[in-house]
């Protein structure tokens, strides 16, 4: 076992912004992968800010996460719909598109989805 490890959204590895100043992704690189902070803004939406970014119809990042401020709507390539608030745990297959509910910040961790989420290249 590697011990105790104490690292900062504060001060992330890799900061990557999302189109139109709609928001950004913050990364810590661990020995498994990175987790992410994503700060999605009021309007923001994967289908206009990640998108042309992405270069895929819908995200195809699987995201396994918690809220911990604001509203996301995520709505499946098949339809499938759900809101998720502050305080949800969240699994999300690919294949999906999403937006921002209301007029808060949505902030959300992953500890899957993010090695590649907003990439550019």
């Amino acid at each position: 076992m590697a011990g105790l490890i104490r690292m900062s959204f504060d001060s992330p590895e890799e900061v990557r912004p999302f189109e139109a100043d709609s928001g950004r992704l913050e990364l810590i690189n661990l020995e498994g992968g990175p987790v992410g902070r994503a700060t999605f803004r009021p309007g923001w939406r994967w289908s206009e800010h990640v998108r042309p970014i992405a270069g895929t119809d819908s995200c195809q990042a699987a995201h396994v996460g918690v809220f911990l401020a604001g509203q996301m709507t995520v709505v499946m390539d098949d339809g499938e719909e759900l809101t998720y608030r502050a305080g949800d745990f969240a699994i999300m297959p690919p294949g999906h598109d999403a937006w921002i509910v209301g007029e808060e910040d949505c902030v959300f961790v992953d500890w899957q989805g993010f090695a590649d989420y907003a990439k550019r290249k």
